[in-house]
């Protein structure tokens, strides 16, 4: 017996450890919107951001203290959105060890990205298929 298919959005929540910090590096940096601009920035603390049609939230609860996810997000102009972000402000780790910090990268696999941590260690891996 097959399911019916449903539409069901998938919404990341990236911790942090200072809300305020976080809005300050996706808002800032990223481009991302916030949708509740009404609410607090003391911690702890939880927001929505919206890039495009696509959400994230931004959760500075403690949960278990674990931090270091990594969320995709898809782009179609990768090296152009890249120079954006250095334009306002994104400053590569300087690691020659992982160059797909340093700007975009072809992959084997058959993408081109680049990955941005945030100030909580949390990685966002653009990728342009």
């Amino acid at each position: 017996m097959k399911l019916k298919e449903y539409v069901m959005p998938i919404i990341p929540t990236v911790r942090c450890r200072n809300i305020k910090t976080a809005l300050e590096f996706y808002t800032g940096v990223l481009d991302f919107e916030r949708m509740d601009n009404d609410v607090h920035e003391d911690d702890p603390s939880f927001t929505i951001l919206v890039r495009g049609s696509d959400r994230m939230f931004l959760s500075s609860h403690s949960g278990d203290g674990v931090f270091g996810q990594a969320v995709v997000v898809l782009t179609d102009e990768i090296d152009a959105l890249f120079k954006h972000y250095l334009a306002r402000g994104l400053v590569t780790p300087g690691n020659p060890d992982s160059p797909v910090h340093e700007g975009p990268l072809d992959q084997t696999w058959g993408t081109r990205e680049f990955y941005v941590n945030d100030p909580d260690g949390n990685t966002l891996r653009f990728v342009q298929e």
